[in-house]
């Protein structure tokens, strides 16, 4: 794991964008490695671990009972709403709540363990078909309808980029995600995260406010390879 690379690439970023290493929260995204690679990446200072699938995640938190304190799991991926149950509570941060009727699904799993669960809203900027997050049209009515909930607190927003190399793209991407939390944030409502950016576009997105990137590939190498 070159940590010191990528945190050398993010200190660059975060300088072109008038920033601060310190703005940015690096998210390891571990799904399908193994327990001990967690482990690793915790032992090296990287203490927010995210994974895709709720139950890959519940399982390896299980199997590390005894985690040091100030370890939080993101949970990225899609996320259905008979997951909702099995999700709440077990995620410092749900990163892809992308429809009203999830909201009210993740508000009653968390009535029901009396707990405040933190979510961001997932937006499809890109209005790709093949990729979950809501379409900006919808993004408003999904911040305001579960920032009204008692037991979900919305942080922010969150977003996938198309699969390019083409940073125009990119870029247009991140800053529309960037424009529309400027345009929904509120006093009662204020949006601080911007989670947005991956191992192929994590630049471009510091560059345009992201305060969280995913991270995988570029730490830990291809998904499979745990050598």
């Amino acid at each position: 794991m070159d940590l010191g690379a990528v945190r050398d690439r993010i200190s660059r970023a975060a300088e072109r964008s008038g920033r601060t290493p310190a703005d940015i929260t690096i998210v390891a995204v571990t799904k399908t490695h193994p327990i001990e690679r967690v482990k690793e990446a915790v032992a090296a200072g990287l203490l927010d671990i995210g994974e895709n699938r709720v139950l890959e995640a519940v399982a390896k938190q299980d199997q590390w009972p005894d985690a040091p304190e100030g370890v939080r799991w993101h949970m990225i991926g899609h996320l259905q709403r008979n997951k909702a149950k099995h999700a709440v509570g077990r995620f410092a941060l749900i990163h892809s709540l992308d429809s009203v009727r999830l909201a009210e699904a993740l508000e009653q799993a968390a009535a029901a363990r009396n707990t405040v669960q933190p979510v961001l809203v997932e937006v499809s900027v890109a209005g790709e078909a093949q990729k979950s997050g809501a379409p900006i049209a919808e993004a408003e009515a999904i911040v305001r309808h579960a920032g009204g909930l008692p037991h979900l607190t919305v942080e922010g927003l969150m977003t996938m980029a198309p699969l390019t190399d083409d940073a125009t793209v990119l870029r247009h991407t991140f800053r529309g995600l960037r424009e529309l939390r400027e345009h929904l944030t509120t006093a009662h409502c204020p949006l601080p995260t911007l989670s947005m950016g991956m191992s192929n576009d994590f630049e471009i997105a510091i560059e345009e406010g992201a305060t969280m990137v995913r991270l995988g590939t570029v730490l830990f190498g291809e998904r499979g390879n745990h050598t």
